[in-house]
Order: C-alpha cells, then sequence, then structure tokens
C-alpha cells in the first residue's frame, strides 16, 4: 500500500497520474496547503521541505520498514523502478528519460511556478519579472517542442518524465500563453489527455479539492511570511 500526500498542484498531480498508471493499492491523504496543513508537524517528519506531495511504501520491495519519499521526481523514480514500469532498463534510454526529468525538476516546473506567481498572484505588478519569466517559460516549450519533433512522447516510448512534464505544460491555458504556436507540444498534449489514467487521475484529484488553491488568505502559507506586503 502507497500512502500518498497530496494536494492540487502539478508536482501533486504527477504522482497522482502514475499511480493510476500503475494501478497499484494506494490511499489519498489530502494535505490541504492552502490551510497551511504542509506545516504540521505529522508531515513534516515525512516531507522536512513542507512540500507535498509525499509518499509512505507501506510494503516496499526490500521487505524492510516503511519507506517515506518526498520530492515529485524522487517519488516517480522510485515507483517506476519498484514496478519496474516506465523507466526504461537499458542505459542510453534510461539516461534519456533521467536527464528529461531533471530538466523538468529544475527548470520548467521553477520557471512556470515564476511565471505564474508575478503574472497571476503579485498585488503588486513587476512588468520585468513577468516579462522575463513568460519569455523562459516560452523558451522552454520551445525546447521541448523541438525534442517532440520526431517521437510520440518525450524519450521515446510513454515514461515518467511525459508524465512530470504534462501537468506543467497544462497551465499554458490560463497563463495566456499560445500553445498553438508549439504543434508538436500541442499534439503530446492532446495525446497524453486522452490516456484513461490521466483522466482518472484528474477526476479524483477534483473530488480532493474543488476550489482555488490561491486565495487571499492561503498566500501567507504558500508564498511565505516575507510576502505579506502583497496581500495585507
Amino acid at each position: 500500500m502507497i500512502d500518498f500526500y497530496f494536494w492540487t498542484t502539478p508536482n501533486g498531480y504527477k504522482v497522482l497520474m502514475f499511480l493510476e498508471e500503475l494501478e497499484i493499492p494506494y490511499r489519498i491523504i489530502p494535505v490541504n496547503i492552502s490551510k497551511g496543513e504542509q506545516f504540521g508537524p505529522e508531515f513534516l517528519q515525512i516531507s522536512p521541505n513542507n512540500k507535498i506531495p509525499a509518499i509512505i511504501d507501506t510494503h516496499p520491495k526490500s521487505g524492510n520498514e516503511p519507506i517515506e519519499v518526498f520530492e515529485s521526481g524522487a517519488i516517480l523514480l522510485y515507483l517506476a523502478e519498484k514496478t519496474a514500469q516506465f523507466v526504461p532498463l537499458e542505459l542510453a534510454a534510461r539516461t534519456d528519460v533521467l536527464k528529461w526529468l531533471f530538466w523538468q525538476m529544475s527548470s520548467l516546473g521553477p520557471m512556470l511556478g515564476q511565471y505564474q506567481f508575478f503574472h497571476q498572484y503579485a498585488e503588486k505588478r513587476v512588468p520585468s519579472a513577468i516579462e522575463r519569466y513568460k519569455k523562459e517559460t516560452e523558451r522552454l516549450f520551445s525546447v521541448l517542442n523541438k525534442k517532440l519533433e520526431d517521437s510520440q512522447y518525450i524519450s521515446g516510448e510513454y515514461s515518467i518524465v511525459d508524465i512530470a512534464c504534462y501537468p506543467w505544460i497544462l497551465k499554458y491555458s490560463f497563463l495566456e500563453l499560445q500553445i498553438d504556436n508549439f504543434p508538436n507540444l500541442k499534439r503530446w498534449v492532446d495525446l497524453l489527455a486522452a490516456r484513461p489514467a490521466i483522466i482518472r487521475a484528474y477526476k479524483k484529484g477534483a473530488k480532493v479539492n474543488s476550489t482555488p488553491t490561491v486565495t487571499k488568505e492561503s498566500m501567507r502559507f504558500l508564498f511565505g511570511s516575507e510576502n505579506r506586503h502583497l496581500i495585507d
């Protein structure tokens, strides 16, 4: 059994999508980050960076004590290796998956997150920051569009790197990003959107949280006390 600490963010959906693809037993334990539940002492024992997602594998492959994992990329890799699914065994193919997984973790997610904050949530608009992060996001979209020129999925076969990138790319629809400018990327989004496991994941997520994650009241928990001037 996998205990899955979840909220409806792109990183949370990564793991939910993967669990649905794997069809292994799991239970969702909601962590409402809009209410500051990620700072609770019990959750911090599992995820010391006070971020979702996190998992506890109550019956690891080794047969030893339960294993706790935080950080979405680490969780995807752990589950892929536990089940021997969605990550290649052959060295070159595996390396390609891992380098694009780390690209998502280090570039695509952080840049989109910064763009979303300055574009949507910062009460005091900073045009230079908005422009910088929008351009960098569009550059990353272009990088992925180029990668998808000659393959249906990012690293040949469908893998954890597709799962990692998809929830972040979906942000284009409400961040005024024109995905039609990236035809290979748009084709890939449409392809993944039709996968039954992904459809199930987003339906389950909507049942966990049907309200906006970010409100004026929640911003202290989500963006830290140093941003109080944005909402006071």
